[in-house]
This record gives structure tokens, sequence and C-alpha cells, in this order.
């Protein structure tokens, strides 16, 4: 059996760059006072040595973590993508990264994932939506750290919010359509028992339609994140069901490119017979011929600003709750009339 090598440690290091352990434990603090020579003397040793700080260890010590725990319902959106590179742009500097948990829209995940969070003393925690199970509000309320969630405007907020309200953003779409003369428009929806966030869409929708005295048609696309291909299928079965159809607002951009594609294939011209809409601004939208209208919720800038909240909170100026909104913008495209 070969033998496994020694793992190098901080008394390595130090006596290869000719310190003691604690000016090794001192240049790998970030905001500790050395002098610069000093440290890259040590970091060119570790470098050298292949050592790797126990963080662990100094955690312990110090009842602090360098990690943010940060939750998000989909791994390939490029929304909630967008918002956790620029979450982790802003607290690199800091020396605090990222420990991301995939809840897959369900809130039950979410719970089991914030329980393993908490065990590991985040500096704080960071979460996609503002409805959790009971379980999940307890630890968090109890968990004395910093809590922000993102995305959404939560009737009972935990603590701080970075978000928007998607009800308003698509009533919104819908007192443009309205505007430009349409009334017979539907909503291409998920699983509304999931998508909290989509099922805020549809509400927004039904009531803007009931504002104008219009009877909306919702069409289900199955369990979110809709695919582009649940998007054709639901817009299938609108066509089928109510061919008359003057517009219909998707409840992603993913699943209105579907339902484009749908049109396109039925010879159903757009927006010539029928306007299509979307929500997040994905770059599929913008590239797409015609191009689709959609919403843009700033996903970097709701990352931004749940940045800068955190840091102010753990820097001391802030003692009370923060909600910071961010204003959706409607990009009128060429699907769209």
């Amino acid at each position: 059996m070969a033998n496994l090598r020694k793992t190098p440690t901080m008394h390595d290091v130090a006596r290869a760059a000719g310190v003691s352990p604690m000016t090794v434990s001192r240049a790998f603090k970030t905001d500790a006072l050395i002098n610069e020579q000093t440290r890259a003397r040590i970091m060119a040793a570790a470098d050298k040595l292949g050592y790797v700080l126990d963080s662990t260890a100094s955690s312990l010590r110090s009842q602090k973590t360098d990690f943010v725990a940060v939750t998000v319902p989909s791994i390939n959106n490029a929304n909630f993508a967008d918002t956790v590179g620029a979450l982790s742009e802003k607290l690199k500097p800091r020396g605090l990264q990222i420990l991301l948990g995939y809840t897959n829209y369900d809130v039950h995940e979410e719970e089991r994932l914030i329980a393993q969070f908490l065990r590991r003393k985040p500096q704080a925690v960071i979460v996609t939506g503002g409805q959790h199970t009971p379980r999940t509000r307890q630890m968090l309320e109890n968990a004395a750290v910093p809590v922000i969630e993102t995305w959404d405007l939560p009737a009972q907020p935990l603590g701080h919010v970075v978000g928007f309200s998607n009800a308003q953003a698509v009533q919104a779409m819908v007192d443009h359509f309205v505007a430009q003369g349409l009334t017979r428009i539907a909503f291409i929806g998920g699983d509304v028992d999931r998508d909290t966030r989509g099922l805020d869409r549809r509400r927004g929708f039904q009531a803007a339609m009931q504002r104008h005295g219009l009877e909306g048609r919702l069409i289900a696309a199955g369990a979110p994140p809709i695919s582009m291909r649940e998007g054709a299928e639901a817009m299938g079965s609108l066509l089928d069901s109510a061919p008359d159809t003057e517009a219909v607002i998707c409840v992603s951009d993913l699943s209105a490119f579907g339902a484009l594609s749908e049109c396109q294939r039925r010879g159903v011209a757009v927006p010539g017979q029928i306007s299509i809409a979307g929500f997040g601004n994905y770059e599929v939208g913008a590239i797409c011929v015609p191009s689709i209208t959609t919403i843009d919720p700033a996903p970097r800038r709701i990352g931004e600003l749940a940045a800068e909240v955190l840091c102010d909170v753990l820097d001391g100026n802030t003692e009370h709750p923060v909600q910071r909104h961010i204003t959706p913008q409607l990009l009128l495209r060429e699907s769209s009339v």
C-alpha cells in the first residue's frame, strides 16, 4: 500500500517562511494588519507546500464563518444565476463566500436545506421568495443571523427584504394590452402550489382583468420551471380551446418562446393574430424572431442590493429591518402590438 503524504500544517508554513504560526494565521485573514511583504512570503510558502487553511477550526474558536447561505428554486434559471453572481461579486471583497442550496420550488426542501445551513453557523441566510413552511420560519426567526428574503414582497417578512410585487408587474402588462384594445387575454402558468411567485403573477393577471371588467383565460402548463416544450403544449391547448384569444401572458420567457414556436408551427401570425408576452427578460426572448415582449425584474440589481443590505447589517449600520424595492420594467418588443 502506498504511503499517504502528510498534510502540511500551519507550523510547516511558519517554518518555511521564517515566522510564527500566529503570523501565518493573521496572513490568511483579509482584514488583519500585517506587512504585505511578509504576507507575500507566507503565501508563497503556503503555495509551495500545498497548504490550505482549516477554516473550520478557526470558525469554532471565533464563532464566525466565512460563508453566506443562499437558496434558489432553480440552478438552470438565468435570472437566479444573475442574482447569485452579483451577490457573490459584492461579497467577495469581504472574504464571504456563497453556499448555495437548490430547492426545486419545494418549500419542504427549503426547510431541509435551512436546517443544514444553520448547523454550519452561516454569517447570514438569503432566501428566494417570501413563503416558507412554519418550521422554516421558526428556524430563521431564532437563527440570530441576518435573514434577507429576495424576489418577493412578503406580507410577513422574516427580516430584511429585497424584491418586488410579481402581481403588480403582471398587472402592468395586462393594462398595456387593454390600452391597445385587446380584451380576450390568457395567462399560461405552472403548478401554483409550488411556484409561489408564479401564483402571484397569475393573481395579478386575474385582478387586473377583473378591474377592467374582463374575464381572463387560464392555461396550466405543468410543474415549475415551465419548459419551452410545456409552453408550446399550453399554447396548443389555448389555440384549440379558445382560438379567438388576442393576447397571452406567459409566466416566463421560456414558456413564451415555446408559445411563440407553437404559433409559428400552426401558421398563427404573431402579433398579427395574437400577441405574446413573457417574464424575465431572458436572452432567448431578445434574439428570437419576433422578439418577445417581457418584464425585466432586474435580477442582478436584486443581488447587488441584497449584498449592500447584508454589508450594512454586518457593519452595524442597520438596526431595523430594511425593505429595498425593485421596480420591474416593461419591455415592449415585436411579439405584441
